[in-house]
């Protein structure tokens, strides 16, 4: 058994909770929120015997093996390396940092403290991720990677009446890019590593963060167009384009399905049935790495989360998108 402390009581927690419930080597030791209150409350909940609003006490009270960071993103670099320098692995959620730097010391804690660190991207470790990377010799010579995820926040109603949450709040190091933009970006690297450059546009808000954004990305032989937005919904599927086919997926974020329409009209049906929640298979990879000593993980490694990094604050760099944690 792992056993791990939670940082944050919102709902990705209660989504992650639910997924491991799902795997028998977790269990939850203690969570850690700002406020008793929260904290008892969520810990009743989830069978939790401990709660702390000391993160440090939690560290060092030897309860905990590994964490789970659900805090706002400007929190996660300082938690992490706090965690990391108790002898804590680390799954953090993405965005893991608020810019490369931040990163950059996330990792270095990492790697002096000989502890795993992991960004929970979750799509790229769902079972029909594994199958798109199989899959693409299929297609022939890759022309086009597109990707969109926009989806219309329901605190954007609450924004365009005056009152900025965290979704829209420059200080969390927020925004549309950071939120959903990001599970574009991440299959990207993953599959075809650095880009050789970016180009992006995007439209602020008057909070300070972007409500939507896109990118052209290229690649010797081949471009990526990402569409990201938090302000109007898209229902259309990803493709990765090919000159004998093109692959078909119908969420970016979770790929459920995934489909190869070739150029003679016939189509292959990919998709692989999965069995568990979402978010069960990054706590999977995480567990396992830990279990074997690994202190990387070869599909989210930290290579690509440091170009997944670097390529956003390239982007927000464009748009003019700044936060306070950024020193450029």
């Amino acid at each position: 058994m792992i056993r791990f402390g939670v940082i944050g009581t919102n709902w990705i927690t209660e989504r992650f909770l639910q997924a491991a419930a799902e795997n028998d080597q977790f269990q939850l030791a203690a969570v850690y929120s700002r406020t008793l209150e929260k904290g008892e409350a969520f810990a009743a909940e989830h069978g939790s015997p401990r709660v702390f609003t000391d993160l440090e006490a939690m560290l060092s009270d030897g309860v905990v093996d590994a964490v789970y960071i659900a805090s706002p993103n400007s929190f996660h670099a300082d938690q992490a390396i706090l965690c990391m320098n108790h002898g804590k692995h680390v799954l953090c959620e993405k965005p893991m940092a608020s810019n490369s730097l931040e990163l950059k010391r996330m990792i270095e804690a990492a790697r002096s403290n000989d502890v795993l660190l992991m960004e929970a991207m979750k799509s790229t470790l769902m079972p029909n991720f594994r199958i798109m990377k199989d899959n693409l010799y299929k297609i022939g010579q890759i022309r086009r990677y597109f990707a969109s995820y926009c989806q219309y926040s329901s605190r954007y109603d609450a924004f365009k009446e005056g009152t900025v949450l965290n979704a829209f709040n420059p200080e969390f190091s927020n925004g549309s890019l950071m939120d959903l933009g990001i599970y574009c970006i991440y299959p990207m690297v993953s599959l075809f590593g650095r880009p050789e450059y970016v180009k992006a546009t995007g439209i602020m808000l008057s909070s300070g963060v972007d409500g939507e954004g896109s990118m052209v990305l290229r690649y010797p032989e081949m471009d990526a167009v990402i569409m990201y937005s938090k302000i109007s919904d898209s229902f259309l599927p990803a493709e990765i384009q090919g000159e004998n086919g093109t692959m078909v997926i119908d969420r970016i974020n979770q790929p459920y399905e995934v489909k190869i329409q070739y150029r003679d009209g016939t189509v292959e049906d990919l998709t692989q049935l999965q069995t568990h929640e979402s978010m069960y298979y990054e706590l999977d990879e995480f567990i396992r790495l830990i279990e074997r000593g690994k202190r990387d993980s070869k599909i989210n490694s930290l290579e690509s989360s440091l170009i997944v990094a670097e390529i956003m604050e390239d982007a927000r760099r464009q748009i003019g998108l700044k936060y306070a944690a950024d020193v450029w």
